[in-house]
């Protein structure tokens, strides 16, 4: 299949470098300033060298903010059977078929951790979609780690509010502990490794056993031990949890208020 990119930011890079490795799509990116591009993508300066090229996925990754102006230059580069692909964080599917018409469209919610191909995506297609179009879709999520299917675009916003932008809880909640650490007396270096190597580890034994969250939890925590003693402090008056009730419902109204 034939597939288009337009714009490369972090997010657009992070997939583009998998879908170059992991992929037998032809994949072309419109975007001036790539220096470097995967091997086997071809980079043009701009869309007047696409001529009168016309692609299977034209996948939009550019800032929202620019969409508006640049996306319907593209609509006749797109193929009668194509299909759009945004990665524009809390762009609807509406406000793209304004631009374009009535096409089928796929709205895509990635994380970062896609760079290492173990992030989290959330996908919602709409109904102009066939099966196929959304086989092709899930295919380019899967090449780059997991992926949730969103029955609506609510849904999608509630998976951005938890997996979109969680890779930002996570690095700040480490940065916390790494902090922590320091103050604790111990190396920057240090502090990152035994914070980052517990984390990891941690997060690996949870994905692999059977047991859930809380009994993992229990299994380390002996009754008036120093784990229950940081644990006491941790979760004092449920301050933790009340607080991430508030991180991922600010994160998800302000995704509501994006669309």
């Amino acid at each position: 299949m034939s597939l288009l990119m337009i714009g490369c930011g972090k997010m657009g890079g992070s997939l583009l470098t998998r879908w170059a490795t992991s992929t037998n799509h032809t994949i072309t990116i419109i975007n001036p300033s790539l220096v470097k591009a995967p091997q086997g993508v071809i980079v043009k300066q701009a869309i007047d060298e696409l001529f009168d090229q016309r692609f299977d996925i034209i996948v939009i990754a550019i800032k929202p903010q620019l969409i508006e102006q640049v996306l319907p230059l593209y609509r006749r580069h797109l193929a009668d059977s194509g299909c759009i692909i945004s990665i524009a964080a809390g762009y609807s599917v509406a406000s793209i078929e304004k631009l374009i018409g009535e096409q089928a469209v796929v709205r895509v919610m990635p994380n970062l951790p896609a760079q290492i191909g173990r992030g989290v995506s959330g996908l919602y297609a709409n109904s102009r979609c066939s099966a196929v179009q959304i086989d092709n879709a899930v295919a380019l999520t899967d090449a780059v780690g997991y992926t949730h299917l969103a029955a609506t675009e609510d849904e999608l916003d509630r998976v951005t509010a938890v997996a979109g932008n969680g890779p930002g809880y996570a690095f700040e909640i480490a940065r916390c502990w790494i902090e922590s650490a320091i103050k604790l007396g111990f190396s920057p270096q240090t502090a990152r490794e035994l914070v980052l190597k517990t984390l990891g580890g941690s997060m690996e034994l949870a994905l692999t056993s059977k047991e859930d969250i809380e009994n993992l939890r229990n299994s380390v925590t002996s009754k008036n031990g120093t784990t229950a003693a940081g644990l006491n402090a941790l979760m004092q008056d449920k301050k933790l949890e009340f607080l991430f009730e508030s991180t991922v419902s600010s994160a998800y109204q302000r995704a509501v208020a994006l669309r």
